[in-house]
């Protein structure tokens, strides 16, 4: 499961890297910087056929489907980051919507089929349990990544800063400095395409509390994910999905 996960994955970071005409990933040159954007989308459709023949072969109908709507879902979040209309942009539900479809829905399904795959029923407490786990941890991890993309961290992630916002992306900071400044929503709405937009976010967004609020959310986030952790019983595994949590909210990278 881990496995076909990870695949399925990798093959959809190709296929951004290619929507996003984005020539880095994590510091080194992505795929079709490296070969074109022919290769990259072919070797990205490969690993989603390989993970589909892995995941037949686990013959768990309800598992099968899980992870096929997962899949449904990531083509569902990058149609919204292409195709939101311009009030949506500027909305902080519809921004936690798309971090639901992009990240963390590979990861609960993922969660949410091991449980299934230890024997469990999709009702059990442990199975929900799982999926909480995964959907929190998902989100906890995409707010950190935008902290971390407005912040100017990003030298560390191995991308340009404010790579969002150059992509006509608004993020966590962004929204909650909206709040405080009305001027950025009109910059929001047309994706900072003027010269000069994400510069004049930035400020604005710098005399705000915007990090510190999104870094709370991701805080939520993990601290929910850690309450659903907690109904496993104590275990060597349990202890390392703690850390997993930890490292997905300190990270600096």
């Amino acid at each position: 499961m881990g496995q076909i996960t990870e695949m399925i994955h990798v093959a959809s970071l190709i296929h951004d890297d290619v929507l996003d005409d984005a020539d880095m990933r994590r510091g080194g040159a992505a795929v079709h910087a490296l070969y074109t954007n022919k290769v990259a989308i072919l070797a990205g459709d490969y690993l989603l056929a390989r993970a589909s023949i892995l995941l037949a072969r686990l013959q768990h109908f309800q598992v099968v489907e899980i992870m096929a709507a997962a899949l449904d879902a990531l083509v569902q979040g990058e149609i919204m980051q292409a195709k939101s209309k311009k009030e949506e942009l500027s909305n902080m539900e519809h921004y936690l919507r798309k971090s639901y479809f992009k990240t963390s829905s590979l990861i609960c399904s993922s969660c949410k089929c091991a449980a299934l795959l230890c024997g469990f029923d999709e009702n059990h407490s442990l199975t929900k349990a799982a999926e909480e786990y995964g959907y929190h941890l998902g989100m906890a991890f995409q707010i950190i990544d935008d902290i971390l993309d407005f912040s100017g961290a990003s030298a560390s992630l191995g991308k340009p800063a404010q790579a969002d916002m150059v992509l006509g992306l608004a993020t966590a900071p962004i929204l909650f400095a909206s709040e405080d400044h009305k001027e950025l929503i009109p910059l929001i709405q047309r994706r900072f395409k003027e010269n000069g937009d994400v510069g004049k976010a930035v400020a604005l967004a710098s005399r705000t509390d915007c990090v510190e609020k999104s870094y709370a959310l991701a805080e939520f986030h993990a601290n929910r994910a850690i309450d659903a952790l907690m109904r496993f019983p104590a275990s060597e595994p349990r202890d390392a999905l703690l850390k997993v949590v930890h490292v997905a909210i300190t990270r600096d990278k």
